[in-house]
């Protein structure tokens, strides 16, 4: 079965490498951690000239990967073979490729390291090759997380990393940010380059480092809308059309979507329990409050109204059935049918 990318990395900083590591998925944050670790650990400086290869899906085919994880090390107990990109290699697929790949990972040279990180997508997991991985290597299945986990996330790393983040913060980055693990984590970086004594991230530091603004923003947008606030909706909507290559319209469409299905969630159950309702949609419990205060706002009928107007919008932003629209006028056409 595939392990955890933290209970890896675990082995790893006690020196405990295996002879394969397949690490898959649409997340690449982990698989990159993972083998950039491999990259600078396993190996002293000095053994790294005559031992440590790295190789690239699209240059390479399984006979040229194979042929480096049976090489024997030189002056070194063990060697690294990292493929970068393994999703390309052109006879991966194939049946001669994915033979000669079992016969290895069935009985792999145990002086070499081999690292396969397979981005993007997912491997055919019905075939003979992914059962042998999972039971001869160390896999990890890196996947995107919900939107729901990403202030967890960002909470977590912030943690780590001998700091701390109040919820708001987390929330403005991860809304403007989306789920993209290592732009998240880039720019959480970037704030802490700044402090050298422990910090709390709150959304004017969040401001000040990454750019996005504390009171323009989609998370406030979708606050706006949430307590029926038509001036300060307006005044985000009109920031965003002016603003639109750092406000595009695809996201915060999407954004809207989660706010009003979550909407529709809660008024489709008879419970009122703030715990109960935080767990059933996903939102945070620190944030459930306002999401019920909007459905006093939004009867359910204008909800299911609204979701229909939000499908419209992502379609017309999309380019279907219409001549070109500037993004920033959908966004108003679209808020302004949301509110009235």
């Amino acid at each position: 079965m595939p392990q955890t990318a933290e209970a890896i990395l675990k082995k790893l900083e006690n020196n405990e490498y295996a002879p394969v590591y397949f690490l898959f998925g649409s997340e690449s944050y982990y698989i990159d951690l993972i083998t950039e670790y491999i990259n600078k650990n396993a190996l002293t400086e000095s053994e790294k000239g005559f031992n440590q290869m790295i190789l690239y899906g699209r240059d390479i085919t399984i006979p040229d990967l194979l042929s480096q994880a049976r090489r024997f090390p030189m002056m070194s107990e063990r060697q690294v073979v990292i493929v970068r990109e393994a999703q390309e290699i052109r006879d991966w697929n194939k049946p001669e490729g994915e033979n000669q790949m079992n016969a290895y990972i069935t009985n792999p040279l145990p002086s070499t390291i081999l690292v396969i990180a397979y981005k993007n997508k997912s491997p055919d997991k019905r075939k003979t090759l992914f059962k042998n991985f999972e039971k001869y290597a160390v896999t990890v299945e890196s996947n995107k997380l919900y939107d729901n986990q990403l202030p967890e996330w960002v909470d977590n790393y912030v943690v780590e990393m001998g700091h701390s983040i109040d919820l708001k913060a987390a929330y403005l980055l991860v809304e403007n940010i989306g789920n993209d693990l290592v732009r998240l984590s880039n720019e959480i970086n970037k704030i802490l380059i700044n402090y050298k004594e422990k910090v709390e991230i709150n959304p004017g530091i969040v401001q000040k480092y990454v750019g996005i603004s504390k009171d323009y923003n989609s998370f406030e947008l979708q606050r706006a809308i949430g307590v029926r606030d038509v001036v300060k909706s307006n005044r985000i909507v009109n920031y965003f059309s002016s603003n639109s290559k750092n406000n595009p319209v695809i996201p915060t469409i999407a954004l809207l979507f989660g706010f009003f299905s979550k909407l529709l969630i809660i008024h489709s159950t008879s419970d009122r329990n703030p715990r109960n309702l935080s767990a059933i949609t996903g939102v945070n419990s620190y944030f459930i409050r306002e999401y019920i205060h909007a459905t006093q706002n939004f009867t359910l009928p204008k909800v299911i109204e609204n979701i229909h107007y939000i499908r419209e919008a992502d379609l017309r932003s999309k380019g279907v059935g219409v001549i070109h629209v500037h993004e920033g006028e959908i966004l108003k056409e679209l808020v302004y049918k949301l509110l009235h």
